[in-house]
Parts: C-alpha cells; sequence; structure tokens
C-alpha cells in the first residue's frame, strides 16, 4: 500500500532500496537515540529489507519508506510494529535522515499514518517510545496529540518514555 502527502510519498521498502536503508539506519545521529545492530554493509541492509518484507507479508508489521514524490530515494522509514495480541494496540516507530530534521516532513507522515493506523489497521492505541533526551522526537509527539504515560517503562531501556494515543470516537 502507497501513501501520499502534499510532498511525500510512503511506499513499501524494496531491495532496490538498499543503499537508501545503509546510510538511514547506520547514521550516528539517528543512532544516537536508538538502541540497534546497525548495518555495516549493503549485505546486512538487504537482509534488514528482506525481514522487513517477511513481517509485513505476515502482517507483523507495516512498514513505509519516505520520499520526496519527486525523488526515488527513501530518506527515512515509518512503521507499526509489536502489536498486541488482540491487534487493538501497535507501537509506531519511525527515523529521518538529518539533512532532513525541521523540514516538517515526519509531522506531515505522522498527519498520513495515524489515521492509516486508527480506520485501516483499526488500532485503538499507538504506543511511541522515544529516548528521553530525544527532545525532537518528544515535541513532535506532543504536537500530534500523544500523551506521556507516566506509569509505563520500557523495562528494557529505562532512559525511554512512552508516549500513547488513543482513538477517539469519530475522530482519528
Amino acid at each position: 500500500m502507497k501513501l501520499q502527502t502534499e510532498r511525500l510519498v510512503l511506499k513499501e521498502i524494496n531491495e532496490s532500496h538498499t543503499e537508501d536503508i545503509l546510510k538511514i539506519r547506520s547514521n550516528a545521529t539517528i543512532n544516537r537515540f536508538v538502541k540497534r545492530n546497525s548495518p555495516k554493509n549493503n549485505y546486512d541492509a538487504l537482509q534488514f529489507i528482506l525481514t522487513i518484507k517477511e513481517r509485513t507479508k505476515n502482517g507483523q508489521t507495516f512498514y513505509f519508506g519516505i520520499s520526496y514524490k519527486d525523488q526515488p530515494n527513501i530518506i527515512g522509514t515509518i512503521c507499526f510494529w509489536n502489536f498486541s495480541e488482540d491487534r487493538t494496540t501497535a507501537e509506531i516507530g519511525y527515523e529521518l535522515l538529518p539533512e532532513y530534521h525541521r523540514k516538517g516532513i515526519m509531522s506531515e507522515v505522522l498527519d498520513a499514518v495515524l489515521p492509516y493506523g486508527f480506520d485501516y489497521l483499526q488500532l485503538k492505541e499507538i504506543l511511541a517510545i522515544t529516548h528521553s533526551l530525544n527532545e525532537a522526537s518528544k515535541a513532535l509527539l506532543l504536537k500530534h496529540h500523544f500523551v506521556v504515560e507516566k506509569n509505563s517503562k520500557d523495562e528494557d531501556f529505562p532512559e525511554h518514555q512512552v508516549f500513547s494515543r488513543k482513538k477517539i470516537q469519530g475522530n482519528f
């Protein structure tokens, strides 16, 4: 499935995006707040893409590459994953190359993806977990009506904060 905004297209990630995924997932600025095994080469990035494709096919994740409409390259990603057993709650994750920060891109993406989560995926709640020092991510979530879950912790990463947004009847 492909989603669009005024400037952007959110599209399926495939093997042609290997170098883009390597650039995004190995970026030191992005990884400052994310704990993961970053790809070291194109082979690692391709393996990640194949894993995402399989998990998307199985409904375990819904993963989109972010591109400007007039450009083939992916400049970021956004996904729904970590679904609850009853599939009413999922976590949202996102990343954007630093040269595209502070241009309203991720806000525009969330305006498209949140209705997709609530309406198409029929989620009742969307969670976002971000590092407590990631001020830009926290501001983005608050702007999009997420609230801090003060009694909720990420057990594996105590320095992270949990945010949530519940579906409102008659409105996403």
